[in-house]
């Protein structure tokens, strides 16, 4: 039997197929983009097209599959887009669905992962919830334009700490999970990087690392929401979910440190300092970066 891995080109998804195939499983990449994962895999895992707003494409994507990596596409803002593809795994013999969710959903009924918890859960399909803190890659990438062009990190997260973690990290506890169905069903795991940082001290971190200084402008919300919509151009509703994760950050949510990657894994998560050693060029203008 197969592993489904949906989001197989993203952050997270890219990951979580290079530890199955170190773990000898068989998978299967989804995507609305089935071109561009040929490209990216070759024939290391199978490939099949798979769009959550089109019934008639489940069916075929579950096709000798006993597990599966759900995420929730960002461009798909509510819970209930995803519930047809659940019921329909209902109908196939799925020994667990991995569900990527956010640290702190279960206490939280904001974000559309609560709900999606909630559903799986009531669907009877065994599941093992990973609910990670902020990811590393949100600086190098969505945030990493500011830091690259001016020099700034433009967040509204206040004064609060934050415990980052890898993406590369969170592929390996979702990849060791799905690899042991079993012992893994019905659980729930928060993964966290080993330390909670502010911003500022993100900041200091990177100015040291890229020997340029690099401030936190801590903007308020209203200034965030009008430059990420039409400065960066980004989608409302995207920019809207980032606004409520920022609020509950500063009221204390994304703080929390755990110990359960390496539960599950037996090794440290990366530092974000070690990480960003890694994607230099993700915060220097200009050419690739060398230490």
């Amino acid at each position: 039997m197969k592993v489904l891995v949906t989001g197989a080109s993203g952050n997270v998804g890219k990951h979580v197929i290079e530890e199955l195939l170190i773990m000898n499983e068989k998978v299967v990449a989804t995507g609305t983009n089935e071109e561009k994962l040929k490209k990216m895999w070759g024939d290391k895992v199978d490939t099949v097209l798979l769009d959550f707003k089109d019934p008639d494409t489940f069916e075929k994507a579950l096709i000798g599959i006993d597990r599966v990596f759900l995420m929730r596409p960002p461009q798909l803002g509510k819970p209930e887009d995803l519930y047809p593809f659940i019921e329909c795994m209902k109908d196939h013999n799925i020994k667990l669905v991995t569900f990527l969710s956010l640290m702190g959903v279960e206490k939280n009924p904001v974000p559309p992962h609560h709900k999606i918890e909630k559903f799986i859960e009531n669907s009877g399909i065994p599941y093992s919830h990973i609910r990670p803190g902020f990811f590393m890659q949100n600086l190098s990438g969505i945030h990493g334009k500011e830091i690259k062009e001016k020099n700034e990190i433009f967040i509204p997260a206040g004064k609060s700490k934050v415990s980052f973690i890898d993406a590369a990290d969170i592929g390996l506890a979702i990849a060791t999970v799905l690899h042991e169905p079993n012992k893994y069903k019905n659980t729930a795991h928060t993964l966290t990087g080993q330390e909670a940082l502010d911003y500022y001290e993100v900041a200091d971190i990177l100015s040291r690392l890229t020997k340029q200084k690099i401030t936190y402008t801590k903007p308020g919300f209203l200034a965030y929401r009008n430059y990420y919509i039409n400065v960066r151009g980004l989608d409302k509703k995207y920019v809207n979910v980032t606004v409520a994760l920022y609020f509950m950050t500063r009221m204390g949510t994304a703080k929390r440190v755990t110990n359960e990657f390496k539960q599950l894994t037996g090794k440290e998560p990366r530092t974000f300092e070690e990480f960003a050693r890694y994607n230099m060029n993700c915060f220097v203008k200009g050419e690739m970066y060398e230490l």
